[in-house]
């Protein structure tokens, strides 16, 4: 039996932008998008699953009018929420309302410098973006970042940790920008040499101010391994992709993903509105990716490696959308280039 711990839930696909690199190419929201009577039924599966995180995303949150009531309804449940959010809509109503919903913490969009924050987004957004993180902090409410890095704003790593010391911000995650949706359609250049991304946050980890680190999709067991991922213990290695082990993703008109950066059809394990959550989590033969995972999975240099079957290949929804090889990992920072074949 897997225990659900954490869920990413992406309640409207509304957006005040249309981000050059948006992998859900957010902005308008579908017609069909949950009620609010739905969504709280939703929290209420979540909680009965025990489900103790929840990561709510869009397009924007603000975007959708219900959206204090159904985190009201997931904080009742003692379940921790984190919004993650482009910062473009708040105002003191806002945070106050954010506060009253018991929110655990706001994670806000920062992708670079203001030049290039306001290119891949909007312009205005970066100052938008920096008012917003200012604010939330004068209100003791938990801020983190995070920075989508492509082949233009890894350059710019130093100067956005400069800017960020600025804050006291609770951790600063880079993450790698996936070709999908929008940074697909538009041609994004994604690809940077994930190893500079490991050496900076190595050099700069302990003289930071906030924990600083990496996600899923940048690594993987190279001799920083252990300190990489926001926690210096030297214990923190990636321990292969949890969708559909321990987190899932739920978008806005009630289909079940493992994650929900596995952003295609082919990933859909059910809909709400057909099954429960519990009969779809339960089912044995969901999330079969991960769940009937074996070293034999692995391909290419993945399948060569002594680590392979510890880190299963990396991060799925990145492997998926760069080579549509889930067990390969097309850029490990701890081996061999996998080609382009």
């Amino acid at each position: 039996m897997y225990q659900l711990r954490m869920c990413v839930w992406e309640i409207t696909l509304a957006c005040c932008f249309s981000c050059r690199y948006c992998g859900s190419k957010g902005g308008k929201a579908r017609d069909n998008e949950l009620s609010t009577e739905e969504c709280l039924d939703v929290a209420d599966q979540l909680a009965e699953l025990g489900c103790r995180r929840v990561s709510m995303i869009g397009g924007e949150i603000f975007m959708r009018a219900d959206w204090k009531q159904i985190v009201k309804r997931l904080s009742g449940h003692h379940i921790n929420v984190n919004i993650i959010t482009n910062g473009f809509l708040f105002g003191k109503g806002l945070i106050d309302d954010l506060k009253d919903a018991g929110i655990e913490s706001v994670s806000v969009s920062l992708d670079g410098p203001e030049e290039i924050h306001d290119k891949y987004r909007q312009k205005g957004s970066f100052n938008r973006a920096i008012r917003a993180m200012e604010d939330l902090l004068a209100e003791g409410i938990s801020v983190s970042v995070i920075s989508t890095l492509n082949s233009e704003n890894v350059k710019h790593l130093e100067e956005m940790f400069g800017l960020l010391g600025r804050y006291d911000i609770y951790a600063w995650q880079l993450q790698a920008c996936s070709p999908m949706g929008n940074a697909a359609n538009n041609g994004i250049d994604y690809r940077f040499d994930m190893q500079t991304v490991i050496d900076f946050v190595a050099s700069h980890m302990y003289e930071a101010s906030f924990a600083l680190g990496v996600a899923d999709n940048i690594g993987y067991f190279t001799e920083e391994e252990g300190y990489i991922r926001g926690v210096m213990s030297g214990n923190a290695y990636f321990r292969g992709c949890a969708a559909g082990i321990s987190s899932i993703g739920i978008d806005s008109i009630g289909n079940v993903r493992g994650c929900e950066s596995m952003y295609d059809d082919a990933f859909i394990e059910g809909n709400l509105r057909e099954q429960s959550l519990k009969s779809i989590w339960e089912d044995p033969d969901k999330f079969a990716y991960n769940r009937k995972f074996t070293k034999e999975s692995l391909t290419g240099k993945c399948a060569e490696c002594e680590l392979g079957e510890y880190c299963g290949g990396g991060c799925r929804s990145y492997n998926y959308f760069v080579h549509r090889k889930l067990f390969e990992s097309p850029f490990c920072a701890g081996g061999a280039k996998i080609s382009d074949d």
